[in-house]
């Protein structure tokens, strides 16, 4: 199929045609008409298979002309990346249409926003967190909103935004259509849908675990940190088509570390990029890797949801992802739009339950690859992987010989020996005790009358 054979406009057609966008994916397919009937819908596909405009072209179908001011589609998405990223989707898409769209999040100035907002729009893309702030303060209201989309919903839930979600549902008009898109169906989405949607339509492409066949999957077993660091170093010095590689670790610390490491072998090739960064600092990260000036990008989990990357060479595992659901996630960013893509892992020992639990997810097993030849094998430890020993001092059993000590029991020294003499009255603490004088008895006076 292709996209002209969809019940689309001329405008929407000649927007994808300069995006050279010709056929749709199986969700994009699938989705459209579901849509377009205006129920509501739950699309699960797997990353990389162009869920957001699965949502965005139906939605811009029915989009009609007005000049009120109140938002009438409301997207929400779990992360700044992604709002910046779906506005920009949004653009492309309607430049032959005229459209409104304002994306607010966290992290800035919430004045500019508010500026953008009493402009009027047409269509919100923002974070929770911020559309609770901004329509807190009464400015933005959500009484209007026809359409609401909810992007990755179940990472929006992972990531603790249920309350706002819950608030958001009983403010905005409840004559609307609800969409939600996500690379997986949890409880917690289910519990979701049941308490707030009612006929909904689900849509499954590629259930969640099936990984995209465009990516090939390998493996490192390696010893320990150190030899990690020399791994990375020696592929992209002796792998040219190594042109735009994700390095993914779990923590932040974990991503300075690593960038602080290797961005002297390679200099001004590496960014990084994670929550505790500025929005500046991000969106140039992002931008600069895009553009091909950085070869690599060190990062957390913070892309490997719904952020479209092109052109994505590697994805490399520098730490195993935590959940076999997030290893699907962050090798979905290669292997996108057709093209080829390859995912490497580097797993030590302890490492190993968290690579068996994706190979079950995705059913399938991974190929070890031997390490290189020429790789040095680092005998180092890292703190974090030889944690020093807790009761390597005898808590239990100290030794007495060294203390002096004569355990819990022993006998009183002399001066301690105290004898209960009574009370002030009773003793001379100079002389010792004294004998008890006896109370001397007082006869009462004869009268004699």
């Amino acid at each position: 199929m292709i996209f002209e054979e969809l019940n689309l406009n001329n405008a929407l057609l000649r927007a994808l045609a300069d995006l050279e966008f010709v056929n749709p994916t199986p969700i994009q397919e699938k989705a459209f008409p579901v849509i377009l009937s205006g129920r509501d819908v739950i699309g699960i596909a797997q990353t990389g298979t162009g869920k957001t405009l699965a949502y965005l072209l139906p939605v811009l179908r029915q989009f009609t002309f007005s000049k009120q001011k109140d938002p009438r589609i409301l997207i929400l998405v779990p992360t700044r990346e992604l709002v910046i990223q779906v506005v920009e989707e949004i653009r492309k898409l309607t430049t032959y249409l005229s459209v409104r769209v304002v994306g607010v999040y966290g992290g800035t100035n919430i004045n500019n926003q508010k500026e953008e907002l009493y402009a009027g729009l047409d269509i919100l893309v923002a974070t929770p967190g911020r559309l609770v702030d901004l329509a807190m303060t009464g400015l933005l209201r959500l009484k209007s909103i026809q359409k609401l989309v909810i992007d990755e919903v179940d990472e929006m839930l992972n990531l603790g935004f249920r309350p706002q979600l819950v608030s958001l549902m009983e403010i905005i008009s409840p004559k609307r259509q609800n969409l939600m898109f996500s690379a997986t169906l949890t409880e917690d989405v289910d519990q979701l849908i049941s308490d707030f949607f009612a006929n909904t339509s689900r849509i499954e492409v590629s259930p969640h675990g099936t990984p995209l066949k465009k990516i090939s999957q390998i493996v490192y077993r390696v010893p320990n940190y150190n030899t990690k660091v020399n791994l990375l170093e020696l592929l992209l010095l002796e792998n040219e088509n190594y042109s735009r590689v994700l390095v993914f670790v779990n923590t932040k610390k974990n991503a300075d570390r690593l960038f602080e490491t290797i961005q002297t072998k390679f200099p001004g090739q590496i960014g990084i990029l994670h929550s505790n960064k500025s929005q500046n600092f991000r969106i140039n990260a992002l931008k600069y890797f895009e553009e091909g000036i950085y070869r690599v990008l060190v990062t957390t989990d913070l892309i490997a949801r719904g952020l479209d990357i092109s052109n994505i060479s590697h994805v490399i595992n520098f730490e195993m992802a935590e959940t076999a659901a997030d290893y699907v996630n962050r090798i979905g960013r290669t292997g996108r739009a057709d093209k080829e893509g390859a995912a490497i892992s580097f797993v030590t020992e302890k490492e190993k339950v968290e690579l068996q639990d994706a190979e079950a997810l995705m059913k399938i097993s991974i190929p070890v690859e031997p390490l290189p030849s020429n790789l040095k094998i680092s005998l180092e430890y890292t703190e974090a992987e030889n944690p020093t020993n807790l009761f390597d001092k005898q808590y239990y059993k100290a030794d007495t010989a060294i203390r002096g000590s004569q355990g819990a029991f022993h006998e009183k020294k002399e001066k301690n020996k105290k004898i209960n003499l009574g009370g002030p009255g009773t003793r001379n603490p100079k002389f010792g005790v004294k004998k008890k004088q006896p109370v001397p008895v007082v006869k009462p006076p004869k009268f004699k009358f």
